[in-house]
């Protein structure tokens, strides 16, 4: 068995609305997302099989590129977005509006300040890392595209680099589709993960 296996990360791209705190909110990719998405994606490049986050502005994507290529697409729910809470559907300068300088304390500790009714950072990363597990041992020795979200890519980088999670928020720029590859090897003396490439995209 190939024990090496490749994942390359594409943040999706922009959705209808433009951009705000989405979270859960399940709006498709706009005109544009759909063109940056397929501008980070050429079409020579290949995969064994798509993973994606069931939100929409991932998986219409994923599906398109799955079937294209005619190989398998894999639903993996564990890999959705962070639930925003009270800031779901509000931009950056209505929550400073409604909720003071909570959104400034939030991008300077995450874990610290969750925004009311929003998921906490910890269990946010505990679920990722179990989609993540999940990920490996399906599809383990092969080539993958993970079509996912700014904050599941944060919390993988942090999982590969040993980021504290109270700084996974300002580490790495994540717009809309950026591109990451991550190789995992496994052995008998245990898993090892390396960041090969991080790449923003560059943005109109």
């Amino acid at each position: 068995m190939n024990d090496t296996t490749f994942i390359d990360l594409i943040r999706h791209g922009e959705p209808q609305g433009g951009p705000m705190f989405r979270g859960s909110k399940d709006d498709p990719l706009s005109e544009l997302g759909w063109e940056q998405m397929k501008g980070a994606v050429p079409e020579g490049e290949t995969w064994d099989v798509v993973v994606t986050s069931p939100l929409r502005r991932c998986c219409e994507f994923a599906k398109q590129v799955a079937g294209e290529r005619r190989i398998p697409l894999v639903t993996e729910p564990q890999l959705q977005e962070v639930h925003f809470g009270d800031w779901e559907g509000l931009t950056a300068a209505q929550i400073e509006s409604a909720f003071g300088d909570h959104l400034k304390r939030f991008w300077a500790n995450p874990v610290a300040n969750t925004p009311g009714g929003g998921e906490a950072l910890p269990a946010f990363y505990d679920r990722v890392g179990a989609g993540w597990r999940q990920l490996l041992d399906d599809q383990r020795g092969k080539r993958v595209l993970l079509v996912c979200h700014g904050g599941v890519i944060r919390m993988l980088l942090a999982r590969v680099l040993g980021i504290p999670l109270e700084q996974s928020f300002s580490g790495f720029a994540v717009p809309y589709a950026c591109r990451s590859r991550i190789r995992v090897d496994r052995s008998e003396h245990g898993e090892f993960s390396a960041l090969l490439s991080h790449t923003p995209a560059v943005q109109d």
